[in-house]
Order: structure tokens, then C-alpha cells, then sequence
């Protein structure tokens, strides 16, 4: 690999953390967002490629749909934003294109039904993988065409909470004291979304295909953020037009609080701005503060459910391999059922190996709390999209045993781990309609939803648990299971 694709090299937390200019911390920022959001009565509406984009907030709405009537039981909640939950990430591009054309057709349908103004994010993975820039081009013709064309386009990928983060154009991924150039990790060979570039300027560059060079792309700098404050932010973004891409840098949660404002400025003074951001510039632009992780009697705060808890594994990003094997090996009485892999795939098998697992599950979540996991050696096509293929199917199968333990068992809460495992579980094994965000199990990281019914599964109240595949360490997986059984001494980051 060429120096440039690994833009940057490993640094020490103590040095990068640290670097730029000091943070400039603004008095109540999250306080003026939100005044400003409702002064110029401004719903921030996130189109969520999984479900695991709302890992920095509460209190807010989240649909797995989109028909008006949905979209109608949003923009009535008490919050100024909500989540629609596309699932693209689990999606071919082909029909990932057309589900982003209908979102947002469905949107402005009802926005304008309704007089309300709304700003669009396209919130994606803070490891880079997902469709881009196909989403943004998407709502980008869309407006182009509507008249109302973009001026900028924001990219912030930083997920300050687990450790994401961008300094000098260079995106890092945290691994306890060091930090790697994002080019450099497991999540750059992703078999769908693979990449080489660090420099997210390159990165634009790598994924438009030169469409967009990277001298083509500004940036926000720290020296920018901090120094200039949000008028310079402003003073940037006006200066765009064509949906001109600007990359954010940005270590410190403070950081996004000024890009916020700053864009809120150019949107009063007549930008357009759209954004393709991580889970922590959406909470910076909803101007929700982080609040303290949930505790057992919060996530029941309606009471316990009958039955026992549901832990479903799709996700094979190394980490959580390894946080797999250590529930397994820490938390007791819990029953483990895995679906093989190789035999789902056998079309001689896989009927068999569906039905294994079906009554395996079943038996055991009758007695105690389990552990639904596909088979940890991941298997993939020779291409992007048969990858693809192959993890919808072991996804789909997930579901299905999922659902059919639903149907048989009472269920006291789910957790599900990887980003097109939860997303599914959510919508066909769950059937879950609409939910609360109600907070986070740890500091920024791993949602609980609350499902507020909207179809006849009978499951209103059910806590579900979304767990991306590529946060937390080794521990995270069994402290999750421990605080959902109220089990949770000695938990913790």
C-alpha cells in the first residue's frame, strides 16, 4: 500500500487528544442549539443506514417506516428530531438508491402538509463503511431538482464516545492509549465497503472516484473550530455551493457544538447545508447533552416483562468475536445456540440447520436467558455484493429463528449486536414500528429503544438493546447482559 492510502500514523492518546489549539467550550452550546432549532422551528431528521446512530442520544423518536402516518406520530413527539431507520448499510446499491429517493419523497410530502422545516443528516458508520457517497448524491440531485440545491456538505464521521475521531483531515479509530488511521484497521477490508484512505479528503477522492478530487474538498480545522469559532464555520460554509464537500475535524464533543452553531448561522443566512455525520454530531445538532447510562430499573422503568432476555450475534468484526467468547466464558446460566454457518449456506442443509436451531432456541429460552450467534469464521463472496448476499442470508436466518421464538416464548428484553443484524431483528423479528431512544447502557455507547407498538406483535414496552458490532472492549457484551438481568456490580468502561 502506497503511504498516502495510510495517511497519518499510530499516535498516542496523550498527544493526539491534545493536539490543535485549546477546546473552545462554549457556555450552554447544546442550550443554544436547541433554542435555535425551536426559534426557527427546524426538525433535524436523520436517515439512519443501521440502528446503531442514535448510540449519543435521548428522548428521541426512531421509525422502521416511513408511511405518512408514521411520519405524522414523529413530527407530533415532543422532541425536535427523530431517526428513520433505512437499513441501506444491509442494502445492494441499487436498492439502497431507491429507499433514500422514497424516504425522502414521503418526507417533504408530509413536511410540507404540515409547514414544517426540517434539515436532513444521513448518519452512516463512524468506521467509514456504508454508501457513500451514493445517499448524498441521491438527496442532492433530489434537491437540485426540487430547486432548492445544497451549498455544502458537511462529513463528520467522529463518534467522540468510542474512541473516532479526526485531527489534520486524518480520521482515527481509538484502541485503548493509541490511535490508528482508520486506512489502517480491519474496518477498511469490510468485503461491501472496503477502502484505503485515512485523509477523508482522500477518501472523498477514493470513494467519488476522482469525481471529487480531494483539493476539491475543504475542511474545518481545529485551528478553524477553535480559534475562528462559529463564525469562521460560517464564514466556510458560505462560501460553498454545488454541495461543496467539507470534512470536520474534531476530538472533543465541544468541537462539533461550534460546527453546529456555526451552521445554524449560514442556515439563517440562507445556506443549504446537508450532512453525512457519525453519532456524535447528531446529538451536537439535536443540542441533546449526554446523560448518565441507564441502570436496570431505568431501562424497566415501565415495569419487567414476563420471560427471559434474548442476545442475538450477527455481527463478525473481530471485536466482537472477542466479546462474544467472553460472555460466554463470564456470565452463567446462559444457553447457547449457533447457527452454522457453512450449513445455512448448503441449500442440502440448510433447512435442517434452520429447524435445529429453531427448537434449540425455543427449549432453551424457555428456562433461561440466550445466546442466538452465527459461527465466528466469516465467510465471503468474491465480490462486494455476493458478500453482501451471503451476510443478508445469515441475517435473514437470525430473524427468523428470532421471530419464531417471539412467537413461542415470552421475552423479558432483546439484544441485538452488528448493524444489519439489529437493524432486521428491529423490523421483521420484532416487527417494531416506532421506539424511544430512552439512553445508553454505558457512556455514549449501546441504545436502549422502547418499543411504542404501531403493530400487533403485542411487544409495546419490549426494551431492545442495539449494540453496534465495533464499540466497547472485550467486557462490554457481558456487562450489557449483566445490567439487563440486574446483575450489574462492578460494571463498567
Amino acid at each position: 500500500m502506497k503511504s498516502k492510502n495510510l495517511a497519518g500514523k499510530v499516535r498516542d492518546a496523550d498527544e493526539l487528544l491534545v493536539a490543535g489549539p485549546p477546546v473552545l467550550r462554549l457556555p450552554e452550546a447544546r442550550l443554544q442549539i436547541r433554542e435555535a432549532n425551536a426559534a426557527t422551528r427546524t426538525w433535524v431528521i436523520v436517515l439512519d443506514d443501521d440502528p446503531t446512530g442514535s448510540q449519543s442520544v435521548q428522548g428521541v423518536p426512531v421509525l422502521t417506516g416511513w408511511t405518512p402516518d408514521d411520519l405524522h406520530w414523529a413530527f407530533d413527539q415532543p422532541a425536535n428530531g427523530f431517526f428513520i431507520l433505512t437499513n441501506t448499510r444491509g442494502l445492494n446499491e441499487d436498492e439502497a438508491r431507491a429507499t433514500i429517493r422514497d424516504v425522502a419523497d414521503v418526507i417533504d410530502r408530509v413536511a410540507t402538509q404540515l409547514g414544517a422545516h426540517y434539515t436532513l443528516i444521513t448518519r452512516s458508520d463512524s468506521t467509514l463503511r456504508g454508501h457513500y457517497p451514493l445517499e448524498t448524491d441521491v438527496l442532492i440531485d433530489l434537491a437540485r431538482s426540487a430547486g432548492t440545491p445544497y451549498d455544502a456538505l458537511i462529513i463528520a464521521p467522529a463518534y467522540i464516545a468510542a474512541g473516532r475521531v479526526t485531527e489534520g483531515d486524518v480520521h482515527y479509530v481509538g484502541t485503548g492509549t493509541s490511535f490508528v488511521p482508520v486506512g489502517q484497521t480491519n474496518y477498511a477490508q469490510d468485503a461491501t465497503f472496503g477502502f484505503t484512505s485515512s485523509n477523508l479528503r482522500d477518501y472523498v477522492q477514493e470513494k467519488t472516484h476522482a469525481a471529487v478530487s480531494s483539493n476539491g474538498v475543504l475542511s474545518l480545522s481545529l485551528e478553524d473550530i477553535r480559534v475562528g469559532g462559529a463564525e469562521r464555520v460560517r464564514d466556510v460554509i458560505r462560501s460553498c455551493k454545488n454541495a461543496t464537500p467539507i470534512v470536520v475535524n474534531a476530538v472533543d464533543e465541544a468541537d462539533l457544538d461550534v460546527v453546529v452553531l456555526g451552521l445554524i448561522l449560514a442556515e439563517g443566512d440562507g445556506a443549504r447545508v446537508l450532512s453525512r455525520t457519525g453519532p456524535s454530531f447528531v446529538a451536537s445538532r439535536l443540542g441533546i447533552k449526554g446523560r448518565a447510562p441507564l441502570s436496570h430499573d431505568e431501562v424497566f422503568a415501565s415495569g419487567e416483562r414476563p420471560g427471559n432476555g434474548l442476545v442475538v450475534v450477527g455481527s463478525h468484526v473481530e471485536l466482537t468475536t472477542r466479546q462474544v467468547s467472553r460472555l460466554k466464558r463470564d456470565v452463567a446460566d446462559l444457553a447457547t445456540i449457533e447457527l452454522d454457518v457453512p450449513r445455512l449456506l448448503d441449500p442440502a442443509q440448510a433447512d435442517d440447520e434452520m429447524a435445529r436451531c429453531g427448537d434449540a432456541l425455543v427449549a432453551a429460552i424457555t428456562r433461561t436467558d440466550a445466546l442466538l450467534v452465527s459461527s465466528r469464521e466469516q465467510i465471503v463472496g468474491d465480490s462486494g455484493h455476493s458478500s453482501l448476499v451471503i451476510a443478508q442470508a445469515v441475517s435473514h436466518a437470525l430473524v427468523t429463528l428470532a421471530a419464531r421464538a417471539v412467537d413461542e416464548v415470552p421475552l423479558k428484553w432483546v439484544l441485538a449486536k452488528g448493524g444489519i443484524t439489529s437493524s432486521d431483528v428491529a423490523t421483521e423479528g420484532l416487527e417494531i414500528r416506532r421506539a424511544t431512544v430512552v439512553g445508553q447502557l454505558f457512556p455514549g455507547i449501546v441504545s436502549v429503544w422502547v418499543n411504542e407498538g404501531g403493530n400487533g406483535r403485542g411487544l409495546k414496552g419490549l426494551p431492545y438493546v442495539v449494540f453496534a458490532g465495533n464499540v466497547g472492549d472485550e467486557s462490554t457484551l457481558a456487562d450489557a447482559v449483566r445490567i439487563l438481568r440486574g446483575n450489574h456490580a462492578g460494571v463498567g468502561l
